[in-house]
């Protein structure tokens, strides 16, 4: 991996916030429950990851804490489309897995060409995610270390391309746009996939499940606004809403109905989140940082 494997991971414990202590209690609980691959693991059987059994190693756990990824068994458009984006990119790229998690978006852009980093300040993460690269033989050009996303140690302009997928809620949304900022190169792009708080009810599950996230967490998902703000650091940012109607197919994963289900309800919400603000009441949204303003 040449120049990528000269970074070094780890954290000073003592030197961190309180709100960045918890979320790494918070992220040990779950990755010593599941080794990766959340969002093919509560679907329809025919998606589900293969050898699924084996990432799982606390059953009951499992069902407690990870309760809200049957969510992810109709996000398929969403995976879709920024998936395709990355395809188109990640050739002889030097690519970044920001705030990696189990490193399923790292793994994927190794897979499709690029010399991948990944970093996430849980130790658990980062050894699931070495451990991940490792089974799908890709730990040549894929390698995650531990660090603070809000303060890297990698020089200005080092990355062709960075992927955070469910990330920019759990930091501060200021220090992370700066310091992406920072580190992507003036050609490079970011690939952001974030949940949205506009839907009432989408976000009054959030507060009645506090076991499946942390305070900070659910008083930091992102808004329109956020956009806004990224537009303080980024002369480029283009967004795309997905996934509102579609969340009626989620009772029926498990069924044969699901897949047409969810092909109708998708095609719904293709013509009604294009209108902005019935986008902003949807569950998810893609968006993307370039030209940043150095």
């Amino acid at each position: 991996m040449d120049q990528l494997d000269s970074y070094k991971g780890g954290v000073d414990l003592q030197q961190l916030e309180d709100r960045k202590i918890k979320e790494i209690e918070h992220s040990r609980k779950r990755r010593t429950i599941l080794q990766g691959f959340e969002r093919n693991s509560d679907t329809n059987a025919t998606e589900e990851k293969a050898g699924l059994t084996s990432l799982i190693r606390d059953r009951e756990a499992f069902k407690y804490h990870f309760s809200n990824t049957k969510f992810y068994s109709i996000a398929v458009s969403s995976e879709n489309y920024y998936q395709d984006w990355l395809r188109d990119r990640c050739q002889g790229a030097k690519a970044l897995d920001y705030c990696c998690g189990n490193g399923e978006n790292g793994l994927f852009m190794a897979q499709n060409g690029a010399e991948v980093i990944g970093i996430d300040i849980s130790p658990e993460g980062v050894a699931n995610a070495n451990l991940n690269a490792a089974q799908l033989g890709v730990e040549k050009h894929c390698r995650y270390v531990v660090m603070d996303a809000e303060a890297t140690t990698f020089p200005d302009n080092t990355f062709d391309l960075i992927v955070e997928y469910g990330a920019l809620h759990h930091l501060d949304y200021a220090k992370a746009m700066k310091e992406l900022q920072r580190i992507v190169k003036p050609t490079g792009a970011i690939l952001c996939i974030e949940a949205l708080r506009h839907n009432p009810i989408i976000h009054f599950y959030r507060k009645r499940t506090p076991h499946l996230r942390t305070a900070w967490e659910v008083d930091h998902i992102i808004g329109t606004g956020h956009l806004k703000w990224s537009r303080q650091y980024f002369s480029g940012v283009k967004s795309k809403c997905f996934h509102l109607a579609v969340l009626a197919a989620v009772p029926f994963r498990k069924t044969r109905l699901f897949r047409p289900l969810r092909k109708l309800l998708d095609s719904v919400d293709n013509l009604m989140l294009r209108v902005p603000f019935i986008g902003r009441f949807a569950w998810q949204c893609v968006y993307i940082l370039s030209e940043p303003k150095k």
